[in-house]
């Protein structure tokens, strides 16, 4: 398959927007997009309360650019450890079902199914992805430092324009940023598969209210 893990000892860039987002050609990213109404406000300030506390506990400053980097200096079971407990609690706040939950509706889901298949093999090489009925989770790689960002603005741009059209609605649908992480290993790779094929299960989802792809590899 044409895609790597990471490695730090190859070129790597860190392109800063809202949210800072680790790039490196070719290798695989596990990215999750969501809708605007998926995570209430008071949600999301206890997420970054809780993570402030806990990247000044280990002598991190929060307002640094580089932060990011500095937690990945840190040793490996601490890293897993802030992943673990960051990452489960908005991906646990997320499979909470918050906001309207449009993308349960087929009609709409497959919109998103088809933009991710759309280009597959193309600009970018695609492994997995899930549409949940407020969030998105996707396993992809991309060919260029900046072809992940171009790309998610690609799908959310076309994909809100056309569900808006179908619910006949307007407005911004999806959140302005997507969180990413690079995948640094095959044992990583197919915890992601593995979570990406669970997540409907374990936000008790019935049949017909997701979407789920795995690619043949």
């Amino acid at each position: 398959m044409p895609f790597q893990f990471f490695e730090r000892d190859e070129g790597w860039d860190i392109v800063e927007r809202r949210l800072p987002h680790w790039d490196q050609p070719g290798t695989l990213v596990f990215i999750t997009f969501r809708t605007c109404d998926s995570l209430p406000a008071k949600v999301v300030r206890v997420w970054y309360a809780e993570r402030d506390r806990w990247l000044r506990s280990h002598g991190i400053d929060p307002e640094a650019s580089d932060w990011r980097m500095a937690v990945d200096r840190l040793d490996k079971p601490i890293r897993r450890e802030f992943r673990r407990r960051l990452d489960s609690h908005s991906h646990d706040q997320l499979d909470r079902c918050h906001g309207a939950c449009v993308l349960r509706r087929p009609e709409v889901s497959r919109i998103v199914a088809d933009s991710l298949l759309h280009f597959d093999g193309d600009r970018y090489w695609l492994t997995d992805f899930v549409v949940m009925p407020n969030h998105v989770h996707v396993l992809a790689a991309f060919a260029s430092e900046a072809g992940m960002l171009r790309q998610c603005e690609s799908w959310k741009r076309f994909t809100a324009r056309k569900i808006n059209s179908t619910l006949g609605q307007t407005g911004r649908f999806w959140q302005q940023d997507a969180f990413d992480h690079l995948v640094r290993s095959e044992r990583q790779f197919q915890y992601l598969r593995d979570y990406i094929a669970n997540n409907p299960k374990k936000a008790k989802l019935n049949p017909g209210e997701y979407r789920h792809y795995r690619a043949e590899l």
